[in-house]
């Protein structure tokens, strides 16, 4: 069975400059591209003047309409091969609609990151914030302390894991990109491993000439401010370390960057107190290069860290916590510090920003992680064999994934009345599917 035609279903149209998941759907679209294969890249998202350009590589696009029947027949008439769902809630939406009309082709399910992992360290955090009435205590809060049973228990807690585990099963093989979730829904969920396919190929980096300590100020932070985690870590940029170190670095200076900045972090502006809220970069590797150190102070969060990456690539030493770095370096030394406790990282940041010598270390220790840990080219072919393996096999997986199969006759028929009744009420009438 070989993949010729490929439908891409988009949770929202792909953005490169915006966020690390549109550079990581962008690079998917490439390197089916350079398959030789058709693609036609589909979302019932409203267009966005800030989308790539998906006709310069000759990809199709389609507006689709929500819960809508229109789809049954588009489907039925490309007829793809490969359909890739971009999240679990894109599979809930298209999955049963696809199973119906086009049985045959091969269900990607692109997770991303794990949602019910940053859901439930997001929940652990705000636990740990309630145990401290004292402000200045939970401030200090930079990473919850939290083992892997009281993380498994948050997330078997919680619906969203239930529907995203559920979609992982009904699909024939789900793109990890952290291989802490990997061994997280292998180890703990019991997910057969052929459902599983690590690979970090959003991470296409682009190495060169950086420039020296000398030629560089300050410190840099980036990030989509409609990610909830990105939105968390600049709060506390702002309130917890910023604060600490102009107190023992007066010239202190930060530019923050993030796309689709809201008013909340306009007002963040405090030019007197070093701390610039710039919004939109056109460029991530550019504002990073001009920087000495990258500042990340993520409390919550999954996947991995495209901002972090980008450093590295633009030679610039980043501060971040343990899970900022999930995930991303091995065994290898990180390239900068990596800090879970305020005072650690505050006292990091300043001594990056200080110490030439430590400053070159960390910069040739994050040149060595890009290197062995996010080849493209290999990444690039590992992914592909995952597929076409997938493919080739794809009758005897789903005869082995029989909780794949039980989820699919039960929850598609719950799916697909829900959706039908959402199209008869958006007709104007709210008589129940027969």
């Amino acid at each position: 069975m070989h993949i010729q035609k490929v439908l891409y279903l988009g949770y929202v149209w792909p953005e490169p400059n915006s966020s690390a998941a549109g550079s990581r759907t962008m690079a998917f679209l490439r390197l089916f591209r350079a398959q030789n294969w058709q693609v036609i890249f589909a979302s019932v998202a409203a267009l966005s003047p800030h989308r790539a350009d998906l006709s310069a590589l000759q990809i199709e696009e389609k507006q689709l309409a929500l819960n809508c029947d229109s789809f049954d027949q588009f489907v039925r008439d490309y007829q793809p091969d490969l359909v890739v769902f971009d999240r679990f809630f894109t599979e809930e939406q298209f999955a049963w609609r696809v199973e119906r009309q086009v049985p045959n082709a091969l269900r990607l399910l692109d997770t991303c990151d794990l949602h019910s992992l940053r859901e439930a360290r997001h929940q652990l955090l705000k636990q740990a914030l309630q145990a401290h009435p004292n402000e200045r205590e939970r401030q200090a809060v930079l990473q919850p302390s939290s083992d892997r049973a009281s993380l498994v228990q948050q997330m078997a807690q919680s619906d969203l894991a239930l529907r995203e585990i559920a979609a992982i099963y009904r699909c024939d093989l789900s793109l990890m990109i952290s291989r802490f979730e990997t061994e997280l829904l292998r180890d703990a969920f019991a997910l057969p491993s052929y459902l599983l396919c690590e690979n970090n190929l959003m991470l296409t980096v682009r190495t060169g000439s950086t420039s020296d300590f000398q030629h560089r100020q300050g410190f840099v932070s980036i990030g989509n401010f409609r990610h909830a985690p990105n939105w968390d870590a600049v709060l506390y940029l702002k309130q917890a370390v910023w604060p600490r170190l102009r107190a023992k670095m007066a010239d202190a200076q930060i530019d923050v960057y993030g796309s689709y900045p809201p008013p909340k972090a306009i007002a963040l502006h405090q030019p007197e107190q070093g701390f610039y809220v710039r919004g939109w970069a056109d460029d991530a590797q550019q504002v990073m290069a001009a920087a000495r150190v990258c500042l990340a102070p993520i409390r919550f969060g999954a996947g991995i860290k495209g901002k972090l990456a980008d450093a590295m690539a633009a030679g610039t030493p980043s501060v971040t916590t343990p899970i900022g770095a999930e995930s991303m370096h091995g065994d290898l030394h990180w390239g900068g510090a990596i800090a879970d406790h305020l005072d650690d990282f505050v006292d990091a940041a300043i001594r990056l920003a200080s110490d030439q010598s430590e400053w070159r270390l960390a910069q040739q220790r994050g040149q060595q992680i890009l290197q062995q840990h996010f080849d493209y080219d290999t990444a690039a072919s590992d992914f592909i064999g995952a597929i076409l393996q997938a493919r080739e096999q794809q009758a005897v997986r789903r005869l082995q994934n029989f909780t794949g199969a039980m989820l699919r006759h039960h929850s598609m028929k719950s799916t697909q009345y829900m959706s039908q009744w959402i199209q008869l009420k958006n007709q104007g009438t709210t008589s129940d599917p027969a």
